[in-house]
């Protein structure tokens, strides 16, 4: 597996993995799939702030991970908020796992301090959140820090979301 920066060029693959999660859950609250210019223009505007990673295994993309603005305020620019999508049928071969490591360190090397993650929360039947994504934010080493109830509102119900944070640099009164 290769992990690499994504490029605009890539727009449609990576879009090919976001779609289904918005179309049959609630992972993204999103409701309609953006187009393909649209996902290009959101890859390009992140690019030279921050990292839009990718895993690849040869020619096929895997899954995609990238960081962006936690809040516009100066005194947030130590914090990024991360998402991250899998290719269905490609989880439990350590995609997330990888992205997630690459991504972590490539934000510690650019003197990022903290890393958020806004997580739908699984629902009481599993049919539009699996449990699987605050349990392997979990093991990659964040921990909840806030539970919003209600506050998405997608397939005809409300969704929880989870805040979850993880501190990958240090804290002290020196500024950075």
């Amino acid at each position: 597996m290769e992990i690499r920066s994504a490029t605009p060029d890539d727009a449609a693959a990576l879009l090919e993995i976001y779609s289904p999660y918005v179309l049959n859950t609630a992972i993204t609250f999103e409701y309609v799939a953006p187009s393909l210019e649209t996902f290009r223009k959101r890859i390009e505007s992140a690019l030279p702030h921050y990292p839009f990673l990718l895993a690849a295994d040869g020619a096929e993309i895997l899954g995609y991970a990238y960081a962006g603005p936690l809040k516009s305020r100066e005194a947030y620019d130590w914090s990024v908020e991360t998402s991250i999508y899998i290719r269905l049928g490609n989880h439990r071969r350590h995609v997330g796992t990888t992205l997630y490591s690459a991504l972590e360190l490539e934000l510690k090397q650019r003197g990022i301090r903290n890393m958020y993650a806004c997580i739908t929360a699984p629902d009481e039947d599993h049919a539009f959140v699996p449990a699987a994504s605050p349990l392997f934010h979990e093991r990659m080493g964040y921990r909840t820090v806030g539970h919003f109830h209600c506050c998405g509102y997608k397939f005809d119900r409300w969704f929880d979301i989870l805040w979850m944070e993880k501190f990958i640099g240090d804290h002290n009164d020196v500024r950075p």
